[in-house]
C-alpha cells in the first residue's frame, strides 16, 4: 500500500523562522485515501492561529491547495500538497527477501 505525507509549505506572511515546510499528516493508503486526508488537513490547518477568522482555499489540482488563513493580526498563506513515498533505504520486507 503506498504510504504519503501532506505538506504544509509557508508562502506568505510567516516570520523566516518559520519558513520550513512541515508534515501535518502521515498515511498509508490509495490515491483517494490520500486525497481525503489532504482535503481534512486543508480545512482543519490552523498554523499558530489561536482563531481563524477567515479560512480561504484555492485548488492547485486534486493533491494541491493554497490555503490563506486570516487571523486578527496577520494572514498566512501555505501550500498544502501531498506527497508519495517513492524510495526508503531502510531495509523492509521486500529488501529481505
Amino acid at each position: 500500500m503506498p504510504r504519503w505525507i501532506v505538506l504544509a509549505v509557508p508562502v506568505d506572511g510567516v516570520a523566516e523562522i518559520d519558513r520550513e515546510a512541515r508534515t501535518v499528516a502521515e498515511l498509508e493508503g490509495s490515491t483517494e485515501d490520500a486525497e481525503a486526508a489532504l482535503l481534512q488537513a486543508v480545512n482543519a490547518f490552523e498554523h499558530r492561529l489561536r482563531k481563524v477568522r477567515r479560512r480561504q482555499i484555492f485548488k492547485c489540482s486534486n493533491q494541491s491547495y493554497y490555503v490563506r488563513l486570516h487571523g486578527r493580526l496577520a494572514t498566512y498563506g501555505f501550500l498544502m500538497q501531498l506527497a508519495e513515498l517513492v524510495h526508503d533505504s531502510a531495509p523492509g520486507p521486500a529488501a529481505a527477501s
